[in-house]
């Protein structure tokens, strides 16, 4: 029972305003080191929140960029589909003459395996056709 007659004697002594207001100190001081960490934190989550913003409108402008590639391939692509038929419909066109061609020098009895043997028929059917 000496225990409680002591804590009785403290509490009737005074000791107990010492130790509210030494608890008192660590609550403020617990608190104020809240608030700071939290406005720290307020303030790093802003500074993430603007950095953010930038990189999504870096990452908005280089999508932009890719969309646009991305268009241009297709179109040249269609480009070289269409290149690709003017140039099959030229290659028809030429065999086509070139078979005339061979018809004429077959017509006029020419044989010819190069230009140079050719040319004396082509200018004589140049003549003709005149």
């Amino acid at each position: 029972m000496g225990i409680f007659n002591m804590a009785g004697g403290a509490v009737a002594g005074g000791i107990w305003k010492v130790a509210a207001i030494a608890l008192g100190g660590l609550l403020v001081v617990g608190g104020g080191a809240g608030g700071t960490a939290l406005s720290l934190a307020s303030s790093a989550r802003d500074t993430a929140v603007v950095e953010l913003k930038a990189e999504q409108r870096i990452v908005a402008a280089l999508r932009a960029g890719v969309d646009l590639q991305n268009t241009r391939i297709v179109e040249l692509g269609k480009e070289k589909l269409a290149a690709e038929a003017r140039g099959a419909a030229a290659r028809q066109i030429a065999a086509a003459k070139g078979r005339r061609y061979d018809a004429a020098l077959a017509a006029a009895g020419a044989r010819a395996a190069t230009c140079d043997e050719a040319m004396p028929a082509v200018n004589q059917l140049l003549k003709d056709v005149k």
